[in-house]
């Protein structure tokens, strides 16, 4: 409860800082008063605007969040079951996580289209972090538990399903969490590069012809839905440890 009061009151202090460097213009024009963001989101003629582009936006994040799942989990689980090829997939990770999304944009443009751009580059955002959250879980197991597996006679697909797995999920539901605002964030580069709609575009429009208060609208739009795909997957992260930490 305590910690829930803190937030609040954390929250309610940023806000206000917001609204009052905006309303005295301490920061320019490009920072508008919170109360001009808002009326501008909840602007019923732009109503419709919001909602197409985010749509799209959740879309594509949606889409590319579930490959890069699938590409993690699938990395993970190859390089538990061949060790030795362990260290080369994590190398390969780290360098394909370190190319800029911005570079890797125009390949995905020439290989696939300006469409798919945005969940391709959401999968490679999410891939990563779940590559090594699940990587790490897989290794959780106690040494105690898998010598009395191998005492069993347990195969190693026995082992993987009945003792790696579960000791994984807390260490994977954490990385399935922090995986959502990281395709998220990928979906919105990916728009940039001549997507038809979604939020991105809706920033780079409104940075174009100076819309401030419109851009600060689009970005509070992502922050929010970021917070609440969040907060949802922290739930699953809390059963998880309550069940298998």
């Amino acid at each position: 409860m305590k910690r829930l009061v803190l937030g609040i009151v954390g929250l309610a202090l940023f806000l206000l800082a917001w609204q009052l460097i905006g309303h005295y213009r301490l920061a320019g024009l490009s920072w508008p008063p919170l109360t001009e963001v808002f009326a501008v989101l909840l602007d019923p003629e732009r109503r419709a605007l919001f909602a197409r582009a985010l749509s799209a936006t959740i879309v594509a994040t949606a889409i590319g969040y579930c490959i890069g799942a699938a590409l993690g989990l699938g990395a993970a689980t190859g390089s538990y079951l061949l060790p030795a090829a362990r260290p080369g997939t994590d190398r390969l990770a780290a360098v394909l996580h370190s190319i800029p999304s911005i570079a890797l944009a125009p390949v995905f443009i020439v290989f696939l289209s300006r469409e798919s751009t945005p969940a391709a580059i959401a999968a490679a955002h999410a891939a990563f972090v779940i590559y090594v959250a699940a990587s790490s879980g897989l290794a959780a197991a106690s040494q105690g538990h898998g010598d009395l597996f191998t005492v069993l006679g347990a195969s190693r697909w026995q082992r993987l399903w009945r003792l790696d797995v579960p000791a994984a999920l807390p260490a994977l539901s954490s990385g399935l969490k922090l995986a959502v605002p990281v395709s998220l964030i990928g979906a919105i580069i990916g728009e940039w590069f001549g997507a038809p709609r979604g939020l991105g575009v809706l920033i780079v429009n409104a940075m174009q012809n100076f819309q401030i208060p419109l851009l600060w609208s689009s970005v509070t739009l992502i922050v929010a839905t970021s917070l609440t795909l969040y907060a949802a997957l922290t739930v699953l992260e809390r059963a998880c440890y309550r069940r298998f930490a």
